[in-house]
């Protein structure tokens, strides 16, 4: 659906699309996923260093939450199971990915690149995870790419922190 485009429901819609579509990052022309991670990285830097990085967990529960619902009504409003207007997802991933880390620059890097490689390549059980039907299952596989990605965070951080930036 194009974003100029009147949705069907009117606007009752409006809000849900501007959710699930992260604020209409979902309709970037090219690579959305990306673009769409980027709020995630934004709000790691914002919240992370909060409660020690609870503020975050408690956002990353929201939109977790939220976005699964969002996301569930627009697959069905645009008539596919993944598509890829919904980027919520990719928010919540990248949170995931970020959750009870120190934002420094060189983690927020790392986070968001590593975030985009696990959710490209979907390791086990993430591509499983995708097959859940609506909402669910446009959530669950970033949410497991964001996991893997906060391991590999969190051991580099206590491996090399010099290289991470809390030297």
């Amino acid at each position: 659906m194009r974003p100029d485009a009147a949705p069907r429901g009117g606007r009752a819609l409006r809000p849900v699309l501007l959710l699930a579509t992260a604020g209409g990052l979902g309709y970037a022309p090219l690579a959305p996923g990306t673009v769409g991670s980027l709020p995630g990285v934004a709000a790691a830097w914002a919240l992370g260093e909060a409660a020690s990085g609870w503020a975050l967990a408690a956002a990353l529960a929201l939109v977790a939450a939220a976005g699964t619902w969002a996301a569930g009504v627009a697959a069905r409003h645009a008539g596919e199971s993944d598509p890829g207007l919904v980027v919520v997802d990719e928010v919540a991933g990248q949170m995931m990915t970020l959750l009870f880390l120190p934002p420094t620059p060189m983690v927020l890097t790392c986070g968001f690149l590593l975030f985009r490689v696990f959710d490209i390549l979907k390791p086990f059980p993430a591509r499983a995870l995708e097959r859940l039907p609506g909402g669910p299952g446009i959530m669950a596989d970033d949410l497991m790419a964001g996991i893997y990605g906060n391991l590999v965070l969190q051991a580099a951080v206590r491996l090399l922190p010099g290289a991470m930036g809390l030297a």
